[in-house]
C-alpha cells in the first residue's frame, strides 16, 4: 500500500463514523416526529368535529347546556385546570407568579386576569385562540410549553372562548409576572417556533367514528381540556411528549406523576371503576392512597369540580388506554403492618427515621398503616409509600399536604422546616420499610435537590 492510500484511511474512517452518526441522528429524529398522536391507540377512522353524527363530545356536559354563557365558562376553566398554574402560593387566583423551577431555569406562569396592563385584558378573541392552541401570545411572543397549548390545541374555538370570557369576568389583578431566569439556549423564545412546528398538531378535536359519545367526551376531557398527558407522559429528547409511553408516568415538578395506564402493577389495573372516579372526584380510593402535591391541586382546584358524568366519561376513557409497565415499581403492599410499634420494619432500618415517625406521624398516620383519625391518611396501598425513590413521602413531608376538598381537617402540616435532609430522608425510608413493598433508600442529597424544585 502507498504513503498516499495510507495517509487516506484515517480520513476515508472519519467520514464513514460522522455518516453513521449522521444516519442515526436521522433516524432517531424520524423516530420521535413520526410518534403518535394522543388518540391514535383506540385505531379506526377519525373525523372532523362538524361530521361526528354522535352527541356533541365537546362544550359543557348535559347538566349544564341550558346554563349561562359565564357559567359555562367557568366550568370549562376549572375542567382546563387554568387556576393551579396561574395561581402562586400567596397570590390572587389567575394573577400569575407561580414559579416552576426547570432543569434550566425558572419559569414564571403569566397573570390572566383581564388587567390591560400586566394581564390579558387587550387580548381579541384571535389573540387569545392564538395563546391557546398556537402557543402565540399577543405581539407574536412565543410562549413555552409549560403552558399546555400542545395539549389545549385540540379544544374547540368555542369553548377557548368560553374560557376567555370567564377570566374576562374576573377582577383585573395588577400583577406583573418575575422575570424568567433561563439559561441560553432556552432563553430564546423564538425557538420555539421551530418547537410548535414539530411537536404542536394546531388541530381540534377528532372524534373516532367507532367510538361511543361518552368515550369521545372522556378523550375531550382527558387530552384537551385536563390535559393528563402533560404531567402522566413521559417526554422525548425535544420536550415533547412520547405517546408511544403514554400513561406510564414520569417526575415534574420534583413530584412522580404516576403510571394511570391499565397496568396491574404500576397502574390503575387493579382499581375499580368506582376506584377511579372517587379518586378524580375527591383526591382519595380506599385502599390506594390520596391525591397531593400538583395532583392534589388538580383536584381541588378542577377535578372535584367536574359532574359525575363527566368523571365517568375520564374513566371510560382511562380504561382503554393499553398498559404499560413501570419496571421500577412493585405491586403495592395491601396487608396490614403490625400495630407494634416495635415490629414491622427490618432490623436495620434506620433508628433515626422510627424516632421521627413516632414524635410526628403515628398520630394521624397510626402503626399499622391504617390511620386511626382519618382515611386520607391511610398509608395502606398507597402508591407513594410503595414507590422506592420515596420522591412523593419525602415532598408530602417536606411541603404537607393540603386538600381542600376534603376540608382542614385532612390538611398535614409541612415539616420542611423543622427537620433537616438527613431526618426527612430517615423517616421517608422508614415509611416505605414499614408499610410498602420495597423499602427506599433516599439520601439527604436527594432531598436538599427536591426542596429547590416547587
Amino acid at each position: 500500500m502507498s504513503p498516499s492510500e495510507y495517509s487516506h484511511r484515517p480520513k476515508r474512517y472519519a467520514l464513514w463514523v460522522l455518516s453513521a452518526i449522521v444516519a442515526v441522528g436521522a433516524i432517531v429524529f424520524a423516530w420521535i416526529l413520526c410518534a403518535p398522536g394522543p388518540t391514535d391507540f383506540a385505531g379506526g377512522k377519525r373525523v372532523a368535529l362538524s361530521e361526528y353524527r354522535g352527541q356533541d363530545p365537546t362544550g359543557v356536559p348535559a347538566e349544564l347546556k341550558t346554563a349561562g354563557a359565564l357559567e359555562r365558562g367557568e366550568y370549562l376553566t376549572r375542567a382546563a385546570d387554568c387556576e393551579a398554574c396561574h395561581t402562586s402560593p400567596s397570590g390572587a387566583p389567575f394573577a400569575g407568579g407561580r414559579a416552576f423551577v426547570l432543569p434550566f431555569g425558572t419559569l414564571y406562569a403569566t397573570n390572566i386576569t383581564p388587567d390591560r396592563e400586566t394581564g390579558i385584558g387587550t387580548y381579541s378573541d384571535p389573540d387569545f385562540l392564538n395563546a391557546v392552541h398556537k402557543g402565540i401570545g399577543r405581539g407574536g411572543t412565543r410562549l413555552y410549553p409549560a403552558m399546555p397549548y400542545a395539549s389545549y390545541t385540540y379544544m374547540t374555538d368555542a369553548d377557548a372562548l368560553a374560557i376567555k370570557a370567564y377570566l374576562f369576568s374576573l377582577k383585573p389583578v395588577h400583577a406583573p409576572a418575575p422575570k424568567n431566569t433561563l439559561v441560553f439556549p432556552f432563553n430564546q423564545r423564538g425557538l420555539m417556533g421551530i418547537w410548535s412546528l414539530l411537536f404542536n398538531p394546531d388541530k381540534r378535536l377528532q372524534p373516532r367514528v367507532e367510538r361511543n359519545p361518552e368515550w369521545n367526551r372522556g378523550a375531550y376531557l382527558v387530552e384537551a381540556l385536563a390535559h393528563c398527558g402533560e404531567c402522566h407522559t413521559p417526554r422525548n429528547l425535544f420536550q415533547a411528549l412520547d405517546n408511544r409511553r403514554k400513561f406510564a408516568g414520569t417526575v415534574q415538578a420534583g413530584w412522580r406523576a404516576y403510571n394511570i395506564t391499565t397496568d396491574r402493577n404500576a397502574g390503575l389495573g387493579a382499581w375499580s371503576d368506582a376506584d377511579v372516579a372517587h379518586y378524580l372526584s375527591s383526591g382519595h380510593a380506599e385502599g390506594h392512597g390520596t391525591a397531593t402535591g400538583p395532583m392534589g391541586e388538580a383536584v381541588d382546584a378542577s377535578l372535584r369540580h367536574l359532574t359525575p358524568s363527566d368523571i365517568t366519561a375520564m374513566v371510560l376513557y382511562l380504561r382503554s388506554v393499553p398498559a404499560i409497565e413501570s419496571s421500577d415499581l412493585p405491586e403495592p403492599k395491601t396487608n396490614i403492618a403490625p400495630s407494634s410499634p416495635a415490629a414491622g420494619v427490618a432490623a436495620n432500618s434506620d433508628p433515626l427515621g422510627k424516632a421521627v415517625y413516632e414524635g410526628n406521624c403515628a398520630s394521624c398516620h397510626g402503626w399499622s398503616g391504617v390511620s386511626p383519625v382519618m382515611s386520607f391518611a391511610t398509608l395502606t396501598g398507597a402508591r407513594a409509600v410503595n414507590d422506592p425513590t420515596a420522591i412523593n413521602v419525602a415532598q408530602v413531608v417536606l411541603s404537607g399536604a393540603h386538600r381542600h376538598a376534603a376540608g382542614d381537617a385532612a390538611n398535614m402540616p409541612a415539616f420542611g422546616a423543622a427537620y433537616s435532609d438527613y431526618e426527612i430522608a430517615s423517616v421517608a425510608n422508614y415509611v416505605t420499610g414499614r408499610f410498602g413493598t420495597q423499602p427506599s433508600n433516599l439520601t439527604a442529597e436527594r432531598v436538599a435537590k427536591l426542596r429547590t424544585t416547587d
